[in-house]
């Protein structure tokens, strides 16, 4: 290839409940704010859609009820395709909210439209495909679990999502280290997603690092963390990057005021030859059901809160004047 590849990672696109009643009011492109821009500097955009697309209204009951349910009707998925969204993660804990059924559906309306998906499935086969993408020459290979709700683990015959625990050890990781090996027989770049932990967490606890450094080291290159709804820290390690949480980006949720989950960002992870070239983040502010770049006293509490996090990895926050994304660096204890 002769030059690198610049993804654009995003965590939790949630547009059923308010969020998809916006969007009728105002129309499909209305959740995007003013951060469509920003899609034309990079090659392939990447989000963990956390909720299904599907008329059905049939609830998967197990021995508990929920306490959430996320549908957006399937017309959304317009959404999707005018904020240039080229995959979707549907390895989490909502996706299988409305039963087999919106899962299936969700999987339809997703290939009728032509946006990528990986980590659920009509058949475990399925869920644990990984996904292809292509991009100026470059082929890329997305995986994506989650490792929770264990109940909802796809089957040989039965519809479900990607489920792994968050466990290194060696009969236990294998699952994960195939599917890596698989999706890098035919990739240039491997992404590893997984919507995993629980939520409202600044930090990852230490079996989650070494689950995650253990992923770069089995051939990932990227790590994509998503569910805690905060943006934790983020770690180089060897030659991929770990985004331990990329927190939210579109949603109708109740706004934390010390974690302040309505402010997040939108990664770019640039790729050369030789691996992870650069990575920089654009700060997000989450406000009545649109995301716009932050600015002022949103954006400085931001850059104060996630350069401290990155500082606890090895890693600066770098704010350059003038330019509104951030750019990542080792420090002092990068990782060879």
């Amino acid at each position: 290839m002769e030059r690198p590849i610049t993804l654009a990672i995003a965590g939790d696109v949630m547009l059923g409940r308010l969020v998809n009643e916006t969007i009728a009011e105002k129309g499909f492109a209305y959740p995007w704010g003013d951060v469509l821009p920003a899609r034309d500097r990079v090659d392939l955009f990447l989000v963990n859609l956390e909720c299904t697309l599907t008329a059905s209204t049939g609830r998967w009951f197990n021995d508990r009820e929920k306490t959430f349910y996320f549908r957006a009707d399937p017309s959304v998925v317009r959404t999707l395709e005018l904020g240039r969204v080229d995959f979707v993660s549907l390895a989490n804990n909502h996706a299988g909210d409305f039963g087999h059924q919106g899962l299936l559906d969700t999987v339809r309306v997703l290939d009728e439209a032509g946006i990528a998906h990986a980590g659920a499935g009509a058949t475990r086969r399925a869920a644990r495909a990984p996904a292809h993408l292509t991009a100026d020459g470059w082929r890329v290979g997305v995986v994506a679990f989650a490792d929770y709700p264990r109940e909802w683990a796809a089957r040989d015959e039965a519809p479900g999502m990607n489920y792994t625990s968050v466990d290194t050890a060696p009969e236990v990781f294998a699952d994960v280290r195939n599917a890596i090996a698989e999706a890098r027989r035919d990739a240039d770049v491997v992404v590893f997603s997984i919507h995993w932990g629980p939520n409202m967490r600044a930090r990852p606890p230490r079996t989650f690092q070494d689950f995650a450094r253990q992923v770069i080291d089995a051939g990932a290159d990227v790590f994509w963390g998503h569910s805690a709804h905060v943006v934790q820290g983020i770690e180089l390690w060897h030659r991929g990057v770990i985004l331990y949480d990329t927190g939210d980006f579109i949603d109708d949720y109740a706004v934390d005021a010390g974690l302040r989950n309505d402010l997040s960002a939108l990664f770019f992870v640039r790729i050369g030859a030789s691996g992870i070239e650069d990575v920089e983040l654009l700060p997000v502010h989450i406000d009545n059901m649109q995301v716009n770049v932050a600015r002022g006293a949103e954006r400085e509490w931001f850059v104060r809160r996630v350069a401290s996090l990155c500082a606890e990895m090895g890693t600066e926050l770098i704010v350059e004047p003038g330019r509104e994304a951030l750019a990542v660096r080792s420090g002092a204890s990068r990782h060879p």
